[in-house]
């Protein structure tokens, strides 16, 4: 009899087992409406838009929306077939209480061409099923654009000029940490870096340095820049090429004579500005085998406006016959100094001063002889009288 009664005892034990185990896989009816209330409140990734094989992070923000029940996670993934997820998923168990929010960060690198995927966030409960949500991601190679935006129409070997570029960004998200570097051989570049910062997306920026060539070269311009924390650059060649500037003041010589006078030359001329720019400071002076020499080693003709003129003069020693270097010289509006040189041929000069001179000697000599002439016959016509 004790052992009849038993057996259904056992079995009342077993079904009552498996209808507590079932409760507990399956969650109550409240824990299941808790769990219906968390979602999913941001989503956030860094960059925004990646290129092709960025290294970048997505964060979820999961939100419980009740007010008085928390809720137990116990599993979170991120997961797609092109996207790779490089830090793993979260296997552990954590409570979200009542209104308060939890984020879960993974790092991908989408090695993929550019579009638009979907990959999917997965999140565990311990009491229902789980949640899914898919995230959209977008991959764009789009780089960002150097342009020029002023430059002179010619070079100066030695005289400082000022170029203007844009930095434009055209992609989708914000870029950081932009840097333009400038640089090239032959040539004095300020500032050679100019740190730019953000650029937001459709934004632009102009930057303006300087250059100061000594020779005709090629800058090197590179933009820098960071797309979350990933290095990308950009670059573009700029010719510098030499040439006579269409608007730059002008000085040019002319009216030349030359003198000599116990072995000191004198050089005379006019300096006219036939450029559309103000030459400031313009100097004359001589250059070896010359030997410039008081009262007028160096002449000052001062400031020439457009069209405007000034005379010099300059006095050397120096061999009869050779070729004596004139230099000009001026400052443009910057204060670089422009100079040229003429060559002046000393010996032609002198030579038609001396032909000048000599029929002087027969002229004088004429006039004592008439004078004389005539004095006598005026003495002779008086004595003749009396």
């Amino acid at each position: 009899m004790k052992h009849t009664l038993f057996i259904p005892l056992i079995t009342l034990c077993l079904l009552c087992g498996i209808l507590i185990g079932g409760t507990s896989a399956y969650g109550t009816p409240e824990s299941i409406a808790a769990a219906g209330k968390v979602y999913i409140s941001n989503v956030t990734y860094n960059p925004g838009v990646f290129f092709t094989g960025d290294t970048g992070t997505v964060s979820f923000e999961v939100t419980n929306g009740n007010t008085d029940q928390g809720v137990v996670v116990n599993h979170a993934t991120y997961s797609d077939q092109q996207i790779n997820l490089i830090s793993g998923s979260y296997d552990y168990s954590s409570n979200i209480g009542p209104g308060k929010t939890r984020k879960f960060d993974f790092t991908i690198v989408p090695d993929v061409p550019e579009g638009t995927y979907y990959p999917t966030f997965s999140l565990s409960f311990r009491d229902a099923d789980s949640l899914y949500h898919r995230a959209l991601v977008k991959v764009d190679n789009t780089p960002l654009e150097l342009t020029d935006l002023d430059q002179p129409d010619t070079f100066t070997q030695g005289k400082k000029d000022t170029i203007a570029v844009k930095v434009v960004n055209p992609r989708q998200n914000e870029v950081k940490n932009v840097l333009l570097e400038v640089s090239g051989p032959g040539a004095v570049v300020a500032p050679s870096k100019t740190f730019i910062g953000e650029l937001g997306a459709g934004e632009s920026k102009s930057v303006n340095f300087t250059v100061t060539p000594d020779q005709p070269t090629t800058l090197s311009l590179t933009v820098k820049y960071n797309n979350g924390d990933n290095l990308h650059k950009v670059t573009m060649n700029l010719p510098i090429t030499f040439g006579t500037a269409k608007k730059q003041a002008n000085p040019v010589v002319s009216n030349i004579q030359v003198k000599s006078d116990a072995g000191i030359y004198h050089i005379t001329g006019d300096v006219t500005n036939a450029g559309l720019e103000t030459a400031n400071a313009v100097m004359v002076t001589t250059l070896p085998p010359a030997i410039p020499q008081d009262p007028y080693r160096i002449y000052v003709v001062g400031a020439l406006k457009p069209d405007d003129f000034g005379s010099f003069e300059v006095t050397f020693s120096g061999e009869n016959g050779a070729s004596i270097p004139l230099q000009l010289s001026f400052k443009d509006a910057d204060g670089n100094i422009i100079t040229s040189t003429y060559d002046v041929k000393v010996s032609s000069f002198a030579s038609n001063s001396q032909k000048n001179d000599l029929p002087l000697l027969p002229i004088i000599a004429v006039i004592i002889i008439v004078a004389g002439f005539v004095g006598g016959w005026i003495i002779y016509l008086k004595r003749n009288k009396k």
